[in-house]
């Protein structure tokens, strides 16, 4: 596992280089991954859309923050994504702001289609669902913990969806949205924080 972590961390892109490969490949009518169609593509110019907006209106809360600043181990985050995925435009950023919060945290994000063996040691019932937060201990390269792809809230929501109505559809996608609107990010936060502890 340490020499899969190890790596995706060498091929993991910045904050800042996700989103500017996300943001050319869409001026070239493409998205991430192996998979491309007009429909990934509008996900993507919406993900785009959604992550400006989260980068200027997201705010850690003090006692996240507080935690990040005394935790004791300097720590990798990867997170597994493609621009495609609406949850990874709602997530990231919250992980970006928290990993600025502290200078024990570097944080990669590292492309589902183009590493399969760090996404099958990470499956959700069986599927490579995304995004996840894969944290390591940068001194041995072993795992801490993961999260995603959803936090609780939204996990929550479409289960109770999918039970009343049968189907994952557009309404419930854009109940998904709402969600992580009202959220905040404070959900996400405070989920990660939980599994450091």
């Amino acid at each position: 596992m340490n020499i899969i972590f190890k790596d995706a961390f060498e091929k993991g892109l910045t904050y800042t280089e996700y989103r500017n490969l996300a943001n050319q490949l869409i001026a070239e009518g493409k998205v991430t991954g192996h998979e491309q169609s007009e429909m990934l593509l509008h996900y993507a110019q919406l993900n785009e859309a959604r992550m400006n907006r989260l980068d200027k209106t997201t705010v850690i809360t003090s006692n996240v923050v507080a935690f990040l600043e005394n935790y004791p181990k300097k720590m990798i985050w990867l997170v597994l994504a493609e621009s495609w995925c609406g949850d990874a435009a709602q997530i990231i950023p919250v992980i970006n702001k928290m990993a600025l919060v502290s200078d024990k945290i570097d944080l990669k994000i590292v492309l589902r289609d183009d590493n399969p063996s760090l996404m099958d040691l990470f499956l959700t019932h069986g599927t490579r669902s995304i995004p996840k937060l894969i944290m390591i201990d940068a001194e041995n390269f072993e795992l801490i913990n993961d999260f995603g792809p959803r936090p609780q809230g939204a996990k929550q929501l479409i289960l109770d969806y999918k039970s009343a109505h049968g189907v994952i559809d557009e309404t419930a996608k854009i109940e998904l949205q709402k969600w992580y609107l009202q959220d905040k990010g404070v959900g996400i936060q405070e989920e990660i924080v939980g599994l450091l502890k």
